[in-house]
């Protein structure tokens, strides 16, 4: 029994201490570390300030629903939409009822605000995280006629706003155009510094 201990157990115990500081405490420790001396503004979460009060985060959606704002995509992420802690999607199948009702729903209000120009997909599907801060340029420009009544802009100088938040593909060609809804309207507000 002895043997086993001094020969199994004790290092077994110390092989676990050993690498139980090491990933649980030095790695965790260095890369924060790493994280905060190279990209601070991503590692706290990309926070967005204005008027040195925070409003939200470049990462996680929020319901815009004035006629002034743009909309973002729908969220099933908890029952107001955007809840980080319940992010995921609705899982309903294309098939579902409940699905078609929505759409239908999202649809009809999209139609009464903008009127009947084909609505892009992103407006009415929520993102698979439903966290989604994102749209494409073309749902961006469907809003536009709408923002620019609402604030009394021309849609010239609104459209130039979406150009100014639009985010090209990452090299070029790795993923899609996109608009950041928070900071485009953070921007036509008038509070991006």
């Amino acid at each position: 029994m002895g043997r086993f201990i001094r020969t199994q157990l004790w290092p077994a115990i110390a092989i676990l201490l050993a690498l139980t500081v090491i990933t649980g405490l030095i790695y965790p420790a260095v890369v924060t570390v790493a994280a905060q001396a190279v990209f601070p503004n991503q590692a706290n979460g990309s926070m967005i300030a204005a008027d040195g009060k925070t409003i939200g985060s470049s990462l996680i959606g929020q319901t815009f629903d004035q006629p002034k704002y743009f909309w973002g995509r729908p969220s099933a992420a908890g029952a107001s939409g955007y809840d980080p802690t319940l992010s995921g999607g609705s899982n309903l199948s294309s098939t579902s009822q409940a699905l078609i009702t929505a759409i239908t729903a999202r649809v009809d209000a999209l139609r009464k605000a903008n009127g009947n120009a084909p609505i892009p997909v992103d407006l009415v599907t929520a993102s698979a995280s439903g966290l989604d801060p994102d749209i494409s340029p073309a749902a961006a420009d469907y809003q536009v006629a709408r923002v620019a009544k609402a604030r009394g802009m021309t849609e010239d100088a609104v459209r130039a706003a979406v150009a100014r938040q639009t985010s090209q593909p990452f090299l070029g060609f790795i993923g899609a155009a996109s608009v950041n809804v928070l900071v485009l309207n953070l921007d036509l507000d008038g509070l991006l510094k």
